[in-house]
């Protein structure tokens, strides 16, 4: 197996031929997460039938248990990748149908796991599950954030997609987004983030001293405000106002409202809050990987005035293995900042990227409790600029705090 670094010295001509993608049919393990509804339900019917009612009702919240317990548990235990494919292959990787249907096929069972858990909100009769009647509030809550967790990977199924340029899978990207309704991230993600990323002018890149609690109300309002005023500036340009089908956000959010009516008409007004749970916790969950991607890092002035150019060490990465299957290879984000419409099997870990303790599943759950996530990152983000605190990337209600706790050189 033959193994390159950026940076390294490439193959040989003849090495190109005797590569494989160790990962190749790994990929499929995408599928996990909206899959694991009916691997809960299976489970569920399991117990029952064992006589374990008490404890049955836990896998209505895999979701939660994949995200917060099993991906980090893995990352832990299968540590980091280590493989980078060499330059020669890169075309035939990128061009391979394979890997696209790979990300075709979340979209599917996205979509039968939501109406599945809309049947299973509603349903006043569960018998064939081992259960009298339906569902407790309590299990359909941990249903609901099961179906976010799947809304929000499937967010990240979305970004792939929507950086391509071919139609099909931008308008596959608008459909991923749906059942959060988070489809303005179609346009701020890659017209917005990516022309902005690691300032303090774009609100998806946390700032040093920022908790995630304060991070989020920030991007998500930041978010949406600014998707709106780039595809209303888009359009003006071409003489037409914001209020079209043709303004994306708008088409986009009308898919939300087709999808979520139809359920509604289908199953009744009862899904509704659950419908609202599972998409606040989808996007929040994209939010909380936001918040992690790029923490304390800004990119610096130039004599001009403008900021210099996005480079590796403007992005936190992570090369574990497990956690880069499930998200497509986000993880080695400073690639995909540099080449933003390179598919996801020829992303490559680079030099010079700082990189995060462990996966981002682990760091997902470490985020929501400020203390430890400072005690962990704050020193990191220090030692990443030399002890230089001037070239961090501040939350300004913090900056005199910050600039008197670390000294300013």
């Amino acid at each position: 197996m033959t193994t390159s670094r950026i940076g390294e010295s490439g193959p040989t001509a003849a090495e190109p031929r005797q590569w494989r993608d160790r990962k190749r049919y790994l990929w499929l393990l995408g599928l996990v997460a909206p899959t694991a509804l009916f691997v809960a339900t299976a489970l569920v019917r399991a117990f029952n039938w064992f006589g374990w009612q008490a404890v049955s009702p836990v896998w209505w919240w895999i979701g939660p248990i994949l995200v917060y317990v099993l991906l980090p548990t893995l990352d832990l235990f299968f540590g980091p990748d280590g493989q980078n494919p060499p330059d020669e292959v890169m075309e035939q990787l990128e061009n391979d149908p394979y890997y696209r249907y790979c990300t075709y096929a979340y979209i599917p069972f996205q979509l039968i796991s939501l109406v599945f858990a809309c049947y299973l909100w509603t349903a006043p009769d569960l018998s064939w599950l081992g259960i009298d009647g339906g569902l407790g509030v309590i299990s359909k809550i941990g249903l609901a954030l099961s179906i976010g967790a799947v809304g929000g990977v499937g967010i990240n199924t979305a970004h792939e997609l929507g950086h391509k340029k071919d139609q099909l899978e931008r308008w596959l990207s608008k459909i991923t987004l749906a059942q959060t309704g988070y489809g303005h991230f179609y346009i701020e993600h890659n017209r917005g983030h990516h022309v902005r990323v690691a300032t303090p002018e774009d609100p998806a890149s946390a700032r040093f001293g920022e908790n995630f609690w304060m991070f989020l109300p920030r991007s998500v309002w930041g978010s949406l405000r600014s998707s709106w005023e780039l595809e209303k500036t888009r359009l003006g340009r071409m003489g037409k106002s914001p209020w079209t089908i043709h303004n994306d956000i708008l088409n986009a959010w009308l898919m939300t409202l087709v999808l979520w009516g139809v359920l509604t008409a289908i199953f009744g007004p009862a899904i509704l809050p659950y419908l609202l749970v599972q998409a606040v916790y989808g996007f929040s969950l994209l939010e909380t990987v936001n918040y992690l991607e790029h923490y304390g890092l800004l990119r610096q002035r130039t004599a001009s005035g403008r900021y210099e150019r996005c480079t590796p060490e403007h992005s936190w990465n992570s090369d574990h293995i497990v956690t880069n299957i499930f998200l497509y290879h986000l993880q080695r984000h400073s690639d995909h900042h540099a080449n933003p419409t390179r598919r996801y099997q020829i992303l490559r870990s680079m030099d010079g990227a700082p990189n995060l303790p462990s996966g981002y599943a682990s760091m997902i759950g470490l985020a929501y409790f400020p203390p430890l996530w400072r005690r962990v990152m704050d020193r990191r983000v220090l030692e990443h600029y030399d002890g230089d605190i001037t070239r961090v990337n501040i939350q300004p209600a913090q900056r005199e705090r910050v600039l008197a706790k670390y000294g300013a050189r």
